[in-house]
């Protein structure tokens, strides 16, 4: 896994400084709302230029996920403002939110959601970029039909997410059962729990998250793309050690950041 990428969350251009300060390789910049993101776009490119930075970007939330009126009039049409704003950024992977954990979305809006997702991948590539879904509190057969469906279609693990509303981090299901759509990764850490308020984006290390057993899950499938530190500057300098140890797969001698 020596070829792994470290990047991490930028929610502003002085945070893209930070990260570069701290030696990490990329950022992944969130953008919520496009409109209001677009003034920022020259500053964001003068410093990919000064910096020689690479950029991922994260797409809006989609508000109520049962909402499917909403998700056509509302969300679809803000992720396709983004792609505009990636081309000019040079971003070619986004990470979405689409929840289709079939315990908590009705089927009907699952059956609704799977044509968004097909229409967003297929704007996508009229940009040449690569659309990733994010799991939230999914387990690995509530992708099976988006997958099969969308073939071009890759995914962002969140380790921290695999956490929640489980007894076992359920990341090692899509690392089994998906091990060739895995495009990007989210790492932070958190206590478990059932509810979204336990999605703690802690520093890995100050949680309760096996990552040693995780990390040896995707080395196992010779992963070796990209992880993302879902943090602020701060708290990454906290634990960039810790997690250069798990990343590269050497022993140390801690449990903690």
């Amino acid at each position: 896994m020596k070829d792994i990428a470290l990047g991490g969350t930028a929610r502003s251009p002085e945070d893209v400084t930070s990260l570069y300060d701290l030696g990490l390789q990329f950022a992944e910049i969130p953008i919520t709302n496009p409109s209001k993101f677009v003034p920022l776009v020259p500053i964001y490119q003068s410093l990919q230029k000064k910096l020689g930075f690479d950029y991922l970007c994260h797409g809006p939330k989609e508000g109520d996920p049962n909402d499917v009126e909403a998700l056509n009039k509302v969300y679809l049409p803000k992720v396709f403002e983004v792609f505009p704003i990636m081309q000019r950024l040079s971003m070619q992977v986004l990470t979405i939110h689409l929840w289709l954990d079939q315990r908590f979305v009705k089927k009907d809006s699952l059956t609704s959601k799977l044509e968004i997702l097909k229409r967003i991948v297929e704007k996508a590539a009229e940009y040449q970029v690569t659309v990733c879904i994010e799991n939230l509190s999914e387990e690995a057969r509530d992708l099976e039909l988006p997958f099969h469906e969308i073939p071009s279609l890759m995914m962002t693990l969140d380790l921290g997410h695999g956490e929640l509303l489980c007894e076992k981090n359920r990341s090692l299901g899509f690392i089994k059962k998906f091990p060739e759509r895995i495009k990007h990764i989210h790492l932070h850490d958190n206590r478990g729990g059932n509810s979204h308020t336990d999605d703690l984006h802690l520093p890995p290390g100050e949680g309760v998250i096996d990552f040693k057993g995780l990390f040896e899950a995707l080395r196992r499938i010779y992963y070796d793309r990209t992880v993302t530190l879902e943090l602020k500057p701060h708290e990454i300098r906290k634990c960039l050690a810790y997690v250069s140890e798990l990343v590269s797969g050497r022993p140390h001698g801690r449990t903690s950041c």
